[in-house]
């Protein structure tokens, strides 16, 4: 199976996204469950 990857304007609503929840308190490994990626790419495209 290949390997999904992600549009910038995906990431850019994802990363907003993940804002949000985390200005409600959650955590990063809760957000990335709910956005469906791992911890790595979320650190991975903050740092972009």
């Amino acid at each position: 199976m290949p390997q999904e990857r992600h549009a910038v304007d995906q990431i850019v609503a994802k990363l907003r996204k993940a804002d949000v929840e985390l200005g409600k308190g959650k955590k990063v490994p809760e957000i990335c469950k709910l956005l469906e990626i791992t911890a790595q790419n979320y650190y991975r495209w903050r740092q972009k």
